[in-house]
């Protein structure tokens, strides 16, 4: 199994990459983590962000690993705790199924992608900034897996 992290920006701050990039470090060898960064989709002045998200969308859709499982991350999505989190990671594991987490951009995703996403994810009820978004999944996703793996890291 691996996990993919989709996020739409690029040229993020230097702590937000070596956050990420902590995380995925930490992870086993048999869970590997990758980031996919999407390019933003224009978007000129005074329009709503409609056409800029279906851009990133069609970028998101080629950017996603074959017969990986779609998970959008949306305000609106399940929220979950950690425990549960891991629960669905038992799952994809069981079943040999690859999710990929999808974090939109300034605009959030499009209406396409969170129609395809075989699940729906929420953070937070709290507004997080995109590139913020990454890191908290990323450590989230570490803290799962030592869940699983009776790893001392996560205490309840």
């Amino acid at each position: 199994m691996k996990l993919t992290l989709i996020a739409v920006g690029h040229r993020m701050p230097d702590w937000i990459d070596a956050g990420v990039a902590d995380y995925a470090r930490r992870l086993p060898p048999d869970l590997p983590m990758s980031l996919v960064q999407i390019k933003p989709g224009h978007r000129a002045a005074g329009e709503d962000g409609a056409r800029a998200r279906q851009i990133e969308a069609e970028r998101i859709f080629a950017a996603l690993p074959a017969g990986s499982s779609l998970v959008a991350l949306d305000e609106r999505g399940t929220q979950l705790t950690t425990r549960e989190l891991a629960d669905w990671l038992a799952g994809w594991m069981r079943e040999g199924i690859s999710p990929a987490f999808v974090v939109g951009g300034a605009d959030g995703l499009d209406a396409s992608v969170k129609t395809r996403a075989a699940r729906t994810l929420g953070l937070s009820r709290l507004t997080l900034p995109h590139a913020l978004a990454r890191v908290v999944l990323a450590e989230q996703l570490y803290r799962a897996v030592c869940i699983l793996r009776n790893h001392p890291y996560h205490r309840d």
